[in-house]
């Protein structure tokens, strides 16, 4: 059974008085009322003023993954790309280069190799190429196998045509590199690359 509360003996109430004597009452803050929030309701159809979500192939567990459609849908091509960059070196020289009417002085291929033995390849062979002072080289990656396994992240086609333009334009040899671009089909077309160098200072 609960207890019914104790009253209060007179020296507890000559002790709280006395105690209280100098108190003052605190004004009580007048309350907002907030508006409550609104309610969004359903989203607005397409095409009044909102982008609709970009729409990502379906996946369920245990399928296999459609890596071409998923890379599409997250990143532009690595021809995309280089298509879009800036034109650094003489513009005509580029159009040249483009129609592959430039031959290159020197070719290196990677066919068959890791990444890990490739990128030092590419190291040597672009700063040897560069001392000796050529200034248009080739180098040749393939376009790749698809080699992806099913997992939750797509593998993407060719690791070596995809990592090569990255190696590029990163130290050391991006000091070297004026241009990148997609061979001409009658040099390899999209598994090889020109390797356009700066001079020599």
């Amino acid at each position: 059974m609960p207890r019914k509360p104790r009253r209060p003996r007179p020296e507890e109430i000559a002790l709280w008085a006395r105690a209280m004597q100098g108190a003052r009452a605190m004004q009580a803050r007048p309350v907002r009322d907030e508006p409550p929030p609104p309610d969004e309701g359903p989203p607005p159809p397409a095409g009044e003023g909102v982008a609709p979500p970009p729409r990502f192939p379906v996946f369920r567990i245990g399928e296999a993954v459609r890596e071409p459609a998923i890379r599409t849908a997250l990143a532009p091509s690595i021809s995309a790309r280089l298509a879009g960059a800036p034109v650094r070196m003489d513009r005509k020289a580029f159009r040249q280069l483009a129609r592959g009417k430039l031959a290159p002085e020197a070719k290196l291929d990677l066919h068959g190799m890791t990444l890990a033995e490739a990128q030092p390849a590419l190291l040597r062979f672009v700063l040897a190429s560069h001392a000796a002072g050529r200034r248009l080289v080739l180098v040749v990656t393939g376009k790749g196998r698809d080699r992806d396994e099913g997992g939750p992240i797509p593998a993407p086609r060719g690791a070596l045509r995809h990592a090569v333009p990255h190696w590029l334009s990163q130290p050391p040899l991006a000091g070297v590199v004026l241009q990148v671009a997609e061979a001409h089909r009658r040099h390899g077309g999209g598994g090889a690359f020109y390797v356009y160098l700066r001079r020599r200072g």
